[in-house]
Formats: structure tokens, sequence, C-alpha cells
């Protein structure tokens, strides 16, 4: 007969599910640890960001954009001075160079699909065939998805200035906006060449960007 000892079926079940329940329990300590620095690295690049900021408009408003002729067309865009997510001073002024202005909303889901298509447009940088783009974040909520705003354009590769507008929504008003997304393609004198709203095809973006530089 052997002498070996073999410990009874219920002890070795007991050490094998004492087993599982630590791994399981080291597995859900080093997920745990890994979410908490995933969070405090967001929390580290959002530092200092603010999403809604001052702004003040000088001159006359925009109208609403509305079904027809556009009234804009032809008159020239107020100037809006605020300030990046950072607090850097970006301004939308008449005068110098043909502009493409791209007003944008976190919680919009034709902006979430529009933005990298800009962002392939600009190829890097801040221009669209030469045309300088503006964004404007407005119609921001922390309560509505895909919040902060600052996260998501960077997230999505965004390099062109941004305004972030205030509580009031102010920059938006100014320039008549009527939908999500809302473009203003604006030429070299400061002039209204077109306005719309809604989500835009690629080609879309660039005969407004093209339009804003024939004239």
């Amino acid at each position: 007969m052997s002498n070996t000892n073999t410990a009874p079926p219920s002890r070795t079940v007991a050490v094998i599910v004492g087993g599982i329940v630590v791994v399981s329990i080291l597995a859900l300590v080093a997920v745990i640890a890994s979410n908490s620095g995933d969070s405090a690295t967001d929390e580290a690049e959002q530092a200092g960001l603010e999403q809604q900021r001052a702004v003040s408009v000088q001159g006359a408003h925009l109208p609403v954009l509305g079904a027809g002729a556009d009234p804009a067309v032809g008159t020239q865009i107020p100037t809006v001075d605020g300030e990046d997510f950072a607090g850097e001073p970006v301004t939308i002024a008449p005068g110098g160079t043909p502009k493409l202005l791209a007003f944008l909303a976190h919680w919009c889901p034709h902006c979430q699909a529009e933005v990298p298509r800009l962002v392939e447009a600009m190829g890097g940088g801040d221009t669209i065939d030469g045309v300088p783009v503006l964004g404007v974040s407005t119609g921001t909520d922390e309560s509505q998805p895909n919040y902060p705003p600052s996260a998501w354009l960077s997230g999505e590769g965004w390099s062109a200035p941004v305004i972030a507008d205030d509580m009031g929504n102010h920059a938006a008003e100014a320039f008549g906006l009527s939908g999500f997304p809302f473009f203003v393609a604006v030429d070299a004198d400061g002039n209204v060449v077109a306005r719309t709203s809604g989500e835009l095809s690629a080609e879309d973006v660039q005969a407004l960007a093209a339009a804003a530089s024939a004239t």
C-alpha cells in the first residue's frame, strides 16, 4: 500500500477556489490602478482649461440664418474678441484675409462627424486650401455628452484657433447661428460670402473655402 498522502477533494477545491479569488482580486486592483492613472493624466491635461470664457462683440449682429436668400451675404461681420480654452486671446475680425468660421457643439453628433473632415482638410495646420479656419466652441453644457469640448477637439487633432464661447453663447449669436455645425465663409474685406448650417461633405467644405478666397 502506498504511503503517499492525498488531500481530501474538498480541501483541494478550496485551495483552487482560493487561488482564483486571489488572482481575481489582484487583477481588479491592477485595473483600478490603471484607470486611476488614466484619470490623473486626463485631469492633468485639462488643468487650467476653461470650457467657457468671456467674449466681447463689436459691430452689428448678423441676422439668424433662415430659409431662402441669406440677407447677411455682402455685409460685414462683427468683431469677436475672446480666448481659447487655455486663456490665450483669439479674435475674429473683418479684414486681413479670407476666413472660414466653424461653430461647433461638443454634444452635436453632426459636429462630431464633421470635425474629422475639417481636421483632414486642414492637414495638421490651420487652413483649408490656404484659407484660415477659426473654430468657435459654443453651446457648451457639462450635462451633455462628449464633454469637455477641449478634450474632444484635442483628441480629434484639431489644430486651428478656437474661441471658447461664453455661457450666453454670444459669439454664436453675433453670427446668426441657426443650427450645428454652422459655417460662415468670409472674404478678405470681412464680408459674408456664404453661411450654412448642417453637416457638410469634404467637398462642400472646400467649396466654402474657395468661395471665401474668390473675391
